[in-house]
């Protein structure tokens, strides 16, 4: 995920207000605007001056951006490098900075050697594109690769205490999280986007699951639903297998009737199941492939639900080689 600057030389204050909305990480404006512009939002405000844009034209000019990285220097390879060199570069450090005028530039930097550069530097042509670019550089984890699943059985298993993940974002029918008994078969539980007689919808909030369930996070992790803290980023992921970044607002622990939900796979490497315990309400949904909620009330086996197997192996939620069996 990589972070996204706004360069705003010549300085225009629109432009930079429109920036700062757009949930920019930075801006980069001439000197004598820095203080001023320091003023206006609780993020990085860097001189344009201390940011220099290097063009790649020769080895010898990645060569020198190398020696200043490492000195500790910040510097943007200018609008029109090529990937080759980029790739060159990431593959010796991590702080590349790149410059991007188009939506569709600032795509290719984010996706170099399938990390992409840390920071994309979009120039004042990209303005109007800000949003998107914010939205698909800075908020996207790339795709998931969800798989259908059919149930093998629902059945009610007493009390216990739940998680619901509020966010501070409207989610949209066919979004969810990605949460299992296990981090190697996780389920694409619902958002509360649904209307019903008796209650409304909460599109901000995914009803997730029992506090020991493991919920797959950006950036490859994995916690315990019951670690969840307001202000923390979780992953949202779509039917679509489309990923984007919220962040949570709260989160509520309540003691609630469960059911207890396996389901399985079956593919080239044989059969696999999981598991998933979620409350007991027409309100907490699965996803079926086509991106329907299908109420947990209603499920039965047989039922096609979307999930996301992978290998066991987590250590503090990031992924190891280990021998390791979760029933």
């Amino acid at each position: 995920m990589a972070r996204v600057y706004f360069r705003c030389d010549p300085f225009d204050k629109g432009a930079v207000t429109l920036a700062l909305e757009s949930g920019v990480d930075g801006v980069i404006v001439p000197r004598a605007q820095v203080e001023a512009v320091a003023g206006l939002s609780r993020c990085p405000v860097w001189a344009a001056e201390e940011v220099p844009a290097v063009a790649l034209t020769v080895k010898a000019d990645e060569e020198a951006v190398l020696e200043r990285l490492r000195a500790g220097e910040r510097v943007a390879l200018a609008r029109g490098w090529e990937v080759i060199p980029v790739e060159n570069l990431l593959a010796q450090s991590d702080n590349v900075l790149a410059e991007a005028g188009s939506l569709e530039e600032a795509r290719l930097a984010a996706g170099i050697l399938e990390r992409g550069v840390q920071g994309i530097v979009v120039l004042p042509e990209a303005v109007g594109e800000l949003k998107a670019i914010v939205a698909q550089c800075k908020l996207s984890q790339g795709r998931e690769e969800l798989q259908e699943a059919v149930i093998t059985r629902v059945e009610p298993v007493g009390l216990g205490h739940r998680v619901c993940a509020d966010t501070l974002s409207l989610l949209k029918r066919g979004q969810g999280m990605l949460v299992g008994n296990s981090s190697a078969f996780t389920f694409l539980v619902h958002a509360e986007t649904e209307h019903n007689e008796y209650v409304a919808a909460r599109p901000f909030r995914v009803n997730a699951g029992a506090v020991h369930a493991y919920a797959r996070l950006p950036h490859d992790k994995t916690c315990y639903l019951g670690e969840l803290a307001a202000g923390q980023e979780v992953l949202i992921v779509g039917a679509d297998g489309q990923t984007t970044v919220a962040t949570l607002g709260r989160v509520k622990i309540e003691v609630r009737p469960m059911l207890l939900i396996e389901a399985e796979v079956r593919g080239p490497q044989g059969v696999q199941r999981g598991a998933v315990f979620l409350q007991n309400a027409e309100t907490i949904r699965l996803t079926a492939p086509d991106g329907t909620p299908l109420s947990v009330v209603t499920l039965k086996p047989g039922d096609a639900v979307l999930c996301r197997t992978d290998e066991a192996g987590r250590h503090f939620g990031m992924r190891i080689q280990e021998e390791i069996r979760e029933v």
